[in-house]
């Protein structure tokens, strides 16, 4: 078997055989590196990241960002058991972090590791805000979006590898990695990307709901991001993300659902906005 043979029946290989199953929409999904190795380099990085950075301890917004995560976390749970998925949570070791630091955001790796910097937190305005948030992290984490990430990278590569072996002719091999580089991002990595900020954004309105917070906030969230971006974003093919008002439509057409949702939960009332 050739090179280029090997390559091919590899790839296909893997596509078969490195899978895992999305808990929210039982479809599958790209699971090429296994948790159990990707979870511990997680662990190490984050650990690495809060030493080097300027952890806010004992203070009323850091002691909000822990409540507020560890209530996204056990609505998670309560969801995971209800749909019979027990134990699916026993390798994350949830962690909620508040870093002085003035960039608008917020991010969770995988495992359960969660930062938020300082300067989300003006625009959030109110604890039911950073719920949204912190559902929307969450959600990321419980998905498994980090290993897809990772799989669709290292299958984008992998591509690559092969059509260099295969075309044999300098020029047209420089051809093919231009167009590879472009069409592969913009027409698979970038969408990609976008999928899972939508998802993340569904799963994370129903955590927050089932948590107590009220989904309608996440949409007036975004709407306040959106100002401060000042309309600076790129086209939203070109981005990992889904543009501002995309994202706003989507959540308030989404937020009923939500609470039909956390009504199964028993959660008729919601929580106070809790300005800060």
């Amino acid at each position: 078997m050739n090179l280029k043979k090997t390559i091919l029946t590899l790839g296909i290989a893997l596509l078969i055989i490195a899978c895992a199953t999305n808990p929210f929409t039982g479809k599958k999904t790209l699971a090429l590196v296994p948790n159990s190795q990707i979870f511990p380099s997680s662990f190490a990085q984050y650990n690495q990241f809060l030493s080097e950075n300027k952890v806010v301890t004992g203070t009323k917004d850091a002691e909000m960002i822990k409540r507020v995560g560890q209530r996204i976390a056990v609505a998670a749970e309560r969801w995971m058991n209800a749909n019979g998925l027990q134990g699916y949570l026993k390798d994350y070791k949830w962690e909620y972090n508040l870093v002085n630091d003035a960039t608008v955001n917020a991010w969770c790796m995988p495992g359960g590791k969660i930062v938020f910097y300082t300067g989300i937190l003006p625009i959030a305005e109110n604890e039911t805000a950073i719920a949204a948030i912190m559902g929307h992290e969450v959600a990321h984490a419980l998905a498994n979006h980090g290993q897809q990430r990772m799989s669709a990278g290292m299958l984008q590569q992998l591509g690559a590898v092969a059509g260099n072996v295969a075309i044999k002719d300098d020029q047209s091999r420089e051809m093919f990695n231009q167009a590879y580089g472009v069409g592969s991002t913009v027409g698979v990595m970038l969408p990609f990307s976008r999928g899972h900020e939508t998802e993340a954004d569904k799963i994370g309105l129903y955590l927050m709901a089932v948590a107590g917070y009220n989904p309608d906030e996440a949409a007036e969230l975004w709407k306040r991001m959106k100002a401060n971006s000042g309309g600076q974003a790129p086209p939203e093919f070109l981005s990992t993300h889904p543009s501002n008002d995309s994202r706003i439509a989507e959540l308030q057409k989404l937020a009923p659902l939500a609470k039909t949702e956390a009504k199964k939960y028993g959660i008729n009332e919601f929580r106070p906005l809790g300005k800060f």
